[in-house]
């Protein structure tokens, strides 16, 4: 097995584990932990961490440093070669290597030249373990050399030709970056038609005259040497056709000239690439770049497809105008054929560019560093893939392995070296060298062979707090080889910690997933493998979560009011709570208005500047929270400003405006308002209103009104204040637009017509001088029109009309201008009068005691002489014989029906009464004549209650009753009925007993009632329609006087209480055999019981009384006739009596049947368990007691 030092990663799966183990060895890169305890005395083989890159070029101005550090224990040792052999370093002066690393410095600057120092370095760390080599580092010194001398012509050329400007700049090391300027070191503009290509020459697609210029200038810039060189200034002259002949008849006498037809548009060509095909190769990684440039007239416009495919979409990009098609991150699935399109109007051409994608060594598994124990296996794996493929070479502390010295525990296998029971000699440092035609890999993988025991590396007694319900990772950094394995224990007799409940990962970590508080404790890490056995304790500890339980809400509060932000925070009183406030994520504005207190935050006099997002920030060591609010700081708008009218017409005019500052409350609407000073000068009415975004409005005007505009913002707040009034507008006058409205046609006497209307105000007139102009007509004759002009009035009255005849009325409006538009007509009558029929065949049903029915005929149209408003019903109570001789005493009521009704209903009626009654018909004008008068009865009713009952002389045994009779019989009483029953102590009920009086009494005495008792009475009278309302009552009989002295007496004597006490006593035990006989379901004779019982004192009551009957069980479950009237609580109140026992016990006399049985008469009157009723309530009153021996 190898050895693994902490690697950061979780156990792995057992599926992974099958596969490694079929691959024979589980490969791992893990590092020693760089610890310095343990890097005293744990050996490693070198590694080198810093390197100069393979292709290292230089300034020549500077000193060389060619970087190579290294690690390893013990330290390394470095060497040089240069260009293959041993670069001695102390035989030249220049050359210094940095203490403890194998860094070169070149010091060029004091003399020397760097072309003296150019190669191949090679850099080698080496100690007893091993030794670990660089790549080639070639040394090359960067080079920005002039431009060759060379005479430029001047160009001329015809307008619309094509031209390529050479640059062919001079070979640098790197490779200069070219552009064009002009002397001013100005940046030519580039364009379709002219662009620079990638080999710096710069191309005209077609030339214009604005192309002549003397000072085209290629640039080259060498980065490396920040230098910059110039080629030679070249001079362009674009001619036209004319000036071309001019020139050739000036010089040569030529008499062929050119035709001075225009410039010769033609199809494109291509001025890069050359013919139809070209080749390009790239390597896998790199930038592919394309190029295609044509001429043509007019200028032709590039296009790009990939052939038997598509262009990758992320990676594919255009530049210079669509001529150069970039492709980036290429790989071998790019290569194929490219076609580039030229296009104009004149034709297209087409280029098509093979490419071939190469590829330079890259790694597949690069191999790893190995830490193995004496006795383990392990490999080395070293893949890498390239086009073409790459061949694979292995080094041994830089040396080829084929020549390096043997090693019985190594076996190489192509890619992969194995080992097999390695030992400490097997330590060495191997080179992996995966190389082609396009570069090389190098790679250093050290086996170090360890034997350690375990060392726990984290500190003890470590003190992890963790917040609870959040993960808590506790640290076991530990070394070993072989690798330790690793168990936590929790508590000082802890079983080992597993992984269904934590996490265990493979750098020694235990992870608690979810902590709670029962995770606080002591945890101990235990490190073991072959050598030995380590272990560290540490501790835990759960603290509650910081949490914030009121956040602060959002707010919207008005310019200069006060805002409160609260934030509540709860969090683990053992931890240091610091909150802080900030606003839009920086520090609070330093403001006397900002006052932070505790949990809040309070801004006073808000501004503008104070809205944005507040952020409360609670902060412990171990966690911190946080809540937002915004603060946004409104108010009603601003008013707007810069009124401006425009498009002034007769009827219309645009308003224009400027709206105010919104205060960060959007505009709702605007609202526009006019003046009239010419009608009502001071005054503002609603003109219209527009949406918030609407800064226009096109305004309806009326003729004749002098306007003044003003606008005012909405928003949700409320209202602006009004802009600036606008510049006053009159428009022409007109005629009215609109005639009178609310025409109405009504007489006010019989023999009129009045003719109303509402009035034109003076903004709707619409000019000076109005008027009304108002016509009128018989609607069912045929007479004309008849009309009068009337000053600006809103009545006219027509007169000698016939009574309520309908007309037709219109009124117009006119003024000094002319008329308004043709009035509707509306229709109206001359003036009512009375009716001068009643109606007829009046009749009445009688629907019950209280509700009748009265039917009529209707009264004809003609002879209503008017509206019909309804028909009026006047009726009255009356005693017969005496309906005319006291009409006018008598109360009359009244019920009008609207309508043409011809029925109605009489609710309310008092039933065994006399009525009579009379209808009217209705009109605008009054009522009509009544018809005769009729006359019913109503039936029987039931009787109210008896007007008062009174309960008078009780006694021992009677109470006498007084009553008054109902107030309202309804009827001819036929008898009263009276219900009473008795109530107990505890206020149940006890049998009712019915009884029927004589309907001419109104006094009754009842006899034979059992002394002090209450007694609850109801009482109703009756007709022969039934009973009446009853009214209720409740009255008590008296105690014998001479029985209550000597009770009290006896009450008073210190014998008498014994005797009480043995009585109780002896009940209380009676109702305890009783309860046990009960429950057995057998009967418990009374009599036998006292017999058994033998006390003197109780055998002479006894005797009076006479003797118990037997107490059934069978019988303590009948129901009692009324509920119980004893409240919830079980209690009786005071303010019921002064003496509840007194008052509502129940005696002996009270419990007894006629043959002397208890049981029978207590069963009839008691719903609930006896040992709730009589018992519990009789035994502790001497009073009750008393009772029962009378």
């Amino acid at each position: 097995m190898q050895l693994k030092i902490m690697p950061k990663k979780k156990r792995l799966p057992a599926g992974r584990v099958a596969l490694i183990l079929f691959l024979c060895q589980m490969i791992s890169a893990l590092e020693v932990p760089l610890d310095p305890k343990l890097l005293e005395d744990l050996v490693q083989p070198p590694t080198i961490t810093q390197q100069s890159p393979k292709d290292y070029i230089i300034d020549p101005r500077e000193n060389i440093v060619i970087q190579c550090e290294a690690k390893g224990k013990p330290p390394p040792s470095f060497s040089w070669t240069r260009n293959g052999t041993h670069f001695d370093i102390d035989k030249d002066p220049l050359v210094t290597m940095k203490p403890g690393s194998g860094t070169l410095t070149i010091n060029i600057m004091s003399e020397g030249k760097a072309e003296t120092y150019e190669g191949v370095y090679q850099c080698t760390a080496r100690n007893e373990r091993g030794a670990a080599i660089s790549n080639n580092i070639v040394v090359r010194p960067s080079r920005s050399p002039l431009w060759t001398k060379e005479k430029l012509e001047p160009i001329t050329l015809r307008n619309g030709q094509s031209l390529v400007l050479p640059c062919r700049p001079p070979l640098g090391l790197p490779p200069p970056i070219i552009f064009w300027m002009d002397n001013s070191f100005q940046r030519l503009p580039q364009s379709e038609r002219v662009s620079q290509g990638l080999n710096g020459d710069l191309y005209f697609s077609n030339v214009l005259p604005e192309d002549t210029r003397e000072d085209y200038i290629c640039y080259a810039r060498f980065n490396h040497t920040q230098t910059i060189q110039q080629k030679q200034p070249i001079s362009v002259k674009v001619i036209s056709v004319d000036e071309l002949n001019d020139t050739i008849a000036a010089n040569l006498s030529d008499t062929e000239f050119y035709s001075a037809k225009p410039n010769r548009e033609r199809p494109p060509t291509f001025l890069t690439p050359e013919g139809n095909t070209s080749n390009k190769e790239e390597l896998r990684g790199n930038v592919l770049s394309l190029e295609c440039i044509a001429e043509g007239l007019p200028t032709p416009v590039i296009y790009w497809i990939k052939e038997d495919g598509t262009l990758p979409t992320n990676r594919t990009f255009y530049r210079n105008f669509k001529k150069t098609l970039q492709i980036i991150q290429v790989s071998e699935a790019d290569s194929g054929n490219y076609q580039c399109i030229a296009k104009n109007a004149l034709g297209a051409i087409h280029h098509t560019i093979s490419v071939t994608v190469k590829a330079a060594p890259y790694w597949i598994l690069a191999p790893q560093n190995l830490v193995l124990s004496p006795g383990e296996d392990g490999s080395l794996i070293c893949r890498a893939n390239g086009n073409p493929k790459p061949r694979i070479s292995w080094l041994s502390n830089g040396v080829p392995i084929e020549i390096a010295p043997d090693d019985p525990s190594r076996k190489i296998d192509g890619d992969t070296i194995i080992f097999s029971n390695v030992q400490e000699r097997s330590s060495a440092v191997y080179q992996c060298n995966a190389s082609n035609e396009y570069g090389y890999l190098l790679a250093n993988a050290f086996v170090n062979v360890l034997a350690e025991p375990p060392r726990i590396l984290t500190s003890a007694n470590t003190l992890y707090q963790v917040i609870a319900n959040r993960p808590a990772l506790l640290d076991c950094a530990f070394f070993g080889s072989p690798l330790p394995t690793i168990e936590w224990f929790k508590g000082a007799k802890g079983s080992a910690l597993r992984d269904d409940i934590y996490v265990l990962h493979e750098n020694g970590t235990l992870e608690i997933p979810v902590a709670q508080k029962d995770s606080t404790g002591t945890y101990t890490c235990v490190a073991r493998n072959k050598l030995g056995m380590a272990k560290n304790e540490v501790h835990l500890e759960i603290k509650d979560p910081t949490r914030i339980i009121k956040q602060p809400e959002y707010a919207v509060v008005q310019r200069g009011s006060t805002v409160s932000f609260e934030c509540k925070v709860k969090h683990d009183h053992t931890l240091t709570l610091t909150i802080t406030w900030l606003k839009d994520n920086g520090e609070l504005p330093s403001d006397g208005r900002f006052t932070v207190d505790k949990d809040h935050l309070e801004v006073a006099d808000v501004r503008d500047s104070d809205g944005g997002a507040y952020t409360c920030v609670a902060n412990t060591t171990l966690d911190m929270v946080s809540a937002s609010a915004v603060l946004s700081v409104v108010d009603v708008p601003n008013p707007p400003f810069d009124l401006e009218l425009t498009d002034q017409l007769d009827k219309s005019v645009q308003l224009s405006w400027t709206p105010g500052d919104d205060n960060n409350n959007p505009i709702i609407k605007f609202i526009i308002e006019y003046e009239d000073a010419m009608h009502e000068a001071g005054l503002w009415h609603h003109q219209t209103e527009v949406p918030g975004m609407q800064t226009t409005a096109q305004l309806k005007l009326s003729p004749y009104v002098n306007y003044s505009f003003r606008v005012m913002a909405v928003n949700s707040l409320g209202r602006s204040l009004p802009s600036e009034p606008s510049e006053q507008y009159l428009t022409k006058a007109a005629e009215p637009d609109t005639n009178p409205m609310a025409v109405e046609g009504l007489g006010s006497e019989p023999d009129n017509l009045v003719i109303t209307w509402k009035p034109l105000n003076g903004f709707e007139s619409n000019g000076p001088g109005l008027q009304y102009k108002v016509s009128w007509r018989q609607k069912d004759g045929d007479d004309e029109w008849a009309s009068v002009v009337v000053a600006n009035v809103s009545k006219y009255i027509v007169s000698g009309t016939p009574t309520f005849v309908p007309y037709l009325i219109k009124v117009q409006a006119l003024n000094d201008v002319g008329f308004a538009p043709e009035p509707a007509v509306v229709m109206g009558h001359s003036g009512e009068d009375l009716p001068m029929v009643a109606p007829g065949n009046v009749h009445v049903n009688v629907v019950n005691s209280t509700l009748a029915e009265v039917n009529w005929d209707p009264v004809p149209l003609k002879s209503i002489r008017g509206h019909l408003q309804g028909y009026r019903i006047y009726y009255w109570k009356a005693q017969e014989g005496s309906l005319k001789r006291n009409r006018r005493h008598i109360e009359k009521k009244i019920l009008t029906f609207q309508g043409n009704k011809t029925h109605g209903m009489l609710p309310g009626l008092e039933p065994f009464s006399h009525y009579a009654l009379n209808v009217r018909v209705v009109n605008g004008k009054g009522e009509g004549p009544a018809s005769p008068d009729r006359v019913f009865n109503t039936p029987e009713g039931v009787p109210s209650a008896p007007s008062s009952l009174k309960i008078i002389n009780p006694t021992l045994d009677s109470l006498t009753l007084e009553w008054d009779p109902p107030s309202r019989p309804n009827g001819i009483l036929t008898e009263y009925t009276l219900k009473y029953q008795p109530i107990n102590s505890t206020h149940e009920l006890g049998p009712l007993v019915d009884l029927k009086i004589p309907a001419n009494k109104t006094r009754w005495t009842l006899k034979n009632l059992n002394f002090s008792t209450r007694y609850k009475f109801y009482f109703y009278a009756q007709t022969a329609a039934g009973s009446g309302s009853q009214i209720t009552e409740e009255a008590v009989t008296t105690v014998d006087e001479a029985m209550a002295s000597r009770q009290v007496d006896i009450a008073t004597q210190g014998w008498f209480i014994g005797l009480m006490c043995a009585v109780a006593l002896l009940i209380l035990i009676l109702l305890i055999v009783c309860f046990i006989r009960r429950n057995k379901g057998g009967k418990y004779p009374v009599k036998e019981k006292e017999d058994a019982h033998a006390d003197p004192e109780i055998q002479p009551m006894k005797e009076d009384d006479g003797t118990f009957g037997e107490y059934s069980d069978a019988e303590d479950h009948k129901p009692l006739k009324k509920g119980s009237r004893t409240p919830s609580d079980r209690t009786v109140k005071k303010e019921d009596s002064d003496d509840s026992l007194v008052d509502y016990g129940e005696g002996v006399n009270g419990q007894f049947n006629e043959d002397g049985s208890f049981i029978g008469q207590y069963s009839g009157k008691k719903e609930k368990e006896p040992a709730e009723g009589n018992e519990s309530s009789e035994a502790p009153s001497p009073v009750n007691a008393m009772n029962s021996f009378v």
